[in-house]
């Protein structure tokens, strides 16, 4: 059996049917078992890692700029960035050559749709839309960076997505810290058909130590609000 302190699939997986009544003490679970369970704990760490703030999940990303290129995608199959297709943008800035940051502005669709020229035209870039595909992440960036602009360095906090377990023996990407809420998410997921006692008690304790979890996962610095970019260029002489 893991020891109590396993991270792994493995012991994550005999825990959850532990408390879901499927194995009694000191027994553990069989392949098949093992095999149907360990894809219902990949479906929980692929749905769970698209909710919440998950700082463990916060990467920088650099991306290598390219004279008169807008498009920039990431994903498996790269070719901008080869990696797992990013969950989100966060923010990005720029690091010019002389080593100082100059802040990106994140633009919805609907403003990326409303500029007049995104083909054509390069210069410094100010802005930056990342679309959501399927397999990857288009990151479109205005306007396309000139032959000085290339020089810089082009960085962007990702939120990225968490691995699923290969091997019974792999950790989870989540931390020690979020194991006994897999635990509990998992028996809460398999116990359908068991006795009403059993299925409250794992939903009320798959309930709370997730919203537990989710609560310890915030910055420890405190939140500050500031006044979006985009608003400056709103107000003029004519409206």
């Amino acid at each position: 059996m893991a020891n109590s302190t396993s991270n792994t699939a493995y012991g994550i997986i005999n825990d959850a049917m532990f408390d879901a009544g499927y194995l009694q003490e000191g027994a553990e679970a069989d392949s098949e078992q093992l095999a149907i369970y360990m894809r219902r704990l990949c479906d929980i760490i692929n749905l769970w890692q698209t909710q919440g703030i998950k700082l463990f999940l916060q990467e920088e990303v650099t991306v290598p700029l390219v004279v008169n290129q807008t498009q920039y995608v990431i994903g498996p199959l790269g070719p901008a960035v080869t990696m797992d297709k990013p969950l989100s943008v966060l923010q990005g800035f720029i690091l010019n050559t002389s080593l100082t940051r100059r802040p990106l502005v994140m633009l919805a669709r609907d403003e990326w749709e409303r500029l007049s020229q995104i083909q054509g035209n390069s210069g410094t870039i100010n802005s930056f839309f990342p679309d959501k595909q399927a397999y990857a992440l288009n990151l479109n960036l205005w306007p396309a960076p000139d032959s000085t602009e290339v020089l810089n360095t082009a960085t962007f906090l990702m939120r990225v997505q968490a691995k699923n377990p290969v091997l019974l023996t792999d950790n989870t990407a989540f931390p020690q810290e979020w194991r006994m809420a897999l635990r509990w998410g998992l028996a809460d997921d398999i116990c359908t058909g068991q006795p009403e006692s059993i299925m409250s008690r794992c939903q009320q304790r798959a309930t709370a130590y997730r919203t537990a979890l989710e609560n310890f996962d915030v910055e420890d610095a405190s939140t500050r609000f500031n006044v979006d970019s985009r608003f400056y260029n709103t107000a003029g002489r004519f409206r």
